[in-house]
């Protein structure tokens, strides 16, 4: 079941792509694997998925010390704590939820201790809703400026986590407002920036995202069912 559903994903992807005139090769499915066991990861697995997403620093370095013979790479994209860096640098592949400079720079000192370059995107809430976390839009060439000397990190691109909606139409524009940040911040040519990724798109929405330039998406529920928060 989750093998078909990673087909039909990938086919939607295709089929986004080409209304969009891009490569389907441009865009990389991150299963977000939450809550989930590492039985539903592992027929993931078989079925050729190998980037996951966890939202909890814990969840993440527990699943990855039970699989971490398998070919995995793991981005953290839910809220990271200062004091949860360490171990989340330890084992992360990108830390896409980057939303303050403190962070930025903590990530890069824990980074440093184990000799790594740690990618990252820098969390931005277009929509500027009071319930998540990032910064705005307007903050973050400053954001970005504060944080290009920093030589164990290196900034990637964004990500967004868009409004909850029942028409994914709706989200059209914060997709395309984060793709203009990306050419805008590019076009400053500030030391030590290039930003091409653009971590944007959920299970409802992903094909709008897709049109509108993400290069990872991250898709949970469609592939693994709804989620337990109380076990």
């Amino acid at each position: 079941m989750i093998g078909q559903r990673i087909a039909e994903v990938r086919e939607q992807i295709r089929l986004h792509c080409e209304k969009a005139g891009r490569n389907p090769s441009e865009v990389t499915l991150i299963a977000v694997s939450k809550t989930k066991p590492v039985s539903m990861i592992e027929e993931a697995l078989a079925a050729g998925q190998t980037v996951f997403g966890e939202n909890k620093v814990q969840e993440m370095c527990e699943k990855h010390e039970i699989l971490k013979d398998k070919p995995i790479q793991w981005h953290l994209i839910g809220h990271l704590q200062s004091n949860k860096v360490k171990k989340a640098v330890a084992v992360a592949e990108m830390i896409h939820s980057v939303d303050s400079v403190s962070l930025a720079e903590e990530i890069n000192k824990q980074a440093a201790k184990i000799d790594k370059v740690q990618d990252i995107l820098l969390e931005i809430n277009v929509a500027e809703e009071e319930s998540k976390f990032g910064i705005t839009v307007d903050s973050a060439e400053e954001t970005v400026r504060a944080i290009s000397g920093l030589k164990n990190i290196r900034l990637r691109g964004f990500m967004t986590v868009a409004p909850y909606t029942e028409d994914p139409e709706t989200n059209r524009p914060y997709f395309r407002r984060l793709a203009q940040l990306m050419v805008d911040i590019n076009a400053q040519n500030i030391d030590n920036i290039h930003v091409d990724i653009l971590s944007m798109g959920m299970s409802g929405d992903y094909g709008v995202a897709v049109e509108e330039g993400a290069t990872y998406i991250r898709v949970g529920t469609y592939l693994f069912g709804e989620r337990n928060y109380n076990i």
